[in-house]
């Protein structure tokens, strides 16, 4: 009777260490670091001289984990040599917050722009160490390897990029163009042009002087002269001030005048305009006084043929003709 209550709490007490053991590998593996699923590769193209096994990953400073295996992979079909580094991440010094449920929180750091990147920890040892950090924008460039590890993309630091680029200078060619450049400026110098070029500034510079002094002597001759056109201008301009004035007014004057003139010569046309209207007195008058005039003509020119026709008619008058 008394061995099964022991034999219940034993079994409790199992039961609850495997309940907690369970919890923490469930926490640790849905926090992204801490199991087989933390490990993670990263490929450089550079040299990872001064980087070895044990070397701290750091996350902005803080470190996160280590390396574990550093291999140098030869791909004889590109022959192209990359250096594989392995690496352990763990929980120590990560505490989560939030609510996303994500598994592999890694990979939600990837694509929100982590990167790695190799960093010295002192000038003075050279050793190196990876630093991780966020560059928004940066594209994924993982590379072709066979691996059950996540991936961190890689990019170079700006050290390795001028070393790149200077790697990349064709020091040969610089130094042939060095000593072209050399050549011609041999050439240049020696060319009686060059030669000449100091004689020619000092004749420019003679001129200039010359130059100099007669312009000094022409404004010591004319200034006084000059002093007297300011002068004079000067007066012509406070004559003209006062002037304006009165030319302003009698302007206006004459330009109210010739208003009135041009009203006065309006009405006047206006006037000759109802004078020679066709339904004016004036025009039915002469009219009138013209048809009148016409009939007298035609009895002028009627007795002037009467006369030349008959000239005695003036002594016996004008005979009856007969019926």
């Amino acid at each position: 009777m008394n061995e099964q209550p022991h034999t219940v709490a034993i079994g409790a007490f199992i039961v609850g260490a495997l309940l907690i053991a369970i919890t923490g590998l469930i926490f640790l593996g849905s926090s992204g670091f801490g199991s087989d699923k933390n490990k993670v590769v990263m490929v450089f193209d550079g040299s990872v001289k001064g980087l070895s096994v044990g070397a701290p990953v750091a996350l902005r400073g803080v470190q996160i984990g280590q390396v574990t295996d550093i291999s140098l992979i030869f791909d004889t079909d590109t022959v192209d040599v990359i250096m594989q580094v392995e690496a352990e991440l763990n929980s120590d010094n990560v505490r989560r917050r939030g609510s996303s449920g994500a598994n592999d929180f890694t990979e939600e750091l990837i694509s929100r722009g982590m990167r790695a990147q190799l960093n010295t920890q002192s000038l003075l040892t050279g050793l190196l160490y990876i630093q991780l950090d966020f560059h928004p924008g940066s594209p994924v460039i993982l590379a072709d390897i066979k691996t059950n590890y996540t991936q961190v993309p890689t990019i170079p630091t700006e050290l390795e990029r001028i070393t790149r680029e200077i790697e990349s200078i064709d020091w040969a060619q610089l130094v042939n163009d060095l000593k072209d450049i050399a050549s011609g400026l041999n050439s240049f110098i020696g060319s009686e042009k060059f030669q000449s070029l100091p004689g020619d500034m000092q004749s420019s510079l003679n001129s200039f002087t010359a130059l100099s002094a007669n312009m000094q002597q022409l404004l010591s001759t004319s200034g006084p002269k000059l002093d007297q056109v300011l002068d004079n201008t000067a007066t012509a301009v406070a004559s003209v001030n006062t002037e304006l004035p009165v030319w302003s007014d009698m302007a206006k004057a004459n330009l109210r005048l010739m208003e009135t003139a041009l009203l006065s010569l309006d009405e006047v046309l206006n006037e000759v305009d109802a004078l020679v209207s066709e339904d004016s007195a004036t025009t039915y008058e002469l009219n009138k006084a013209l048809r009148e005039l016409a009939q007298a003509g035609r009895a002028l020119q009627l007795l002037a043929k009467t006369l030349e026709e008959q000239p005695e008619i003036l002594i016996r008058g004008k005979s009856e003709e007969k019926q």
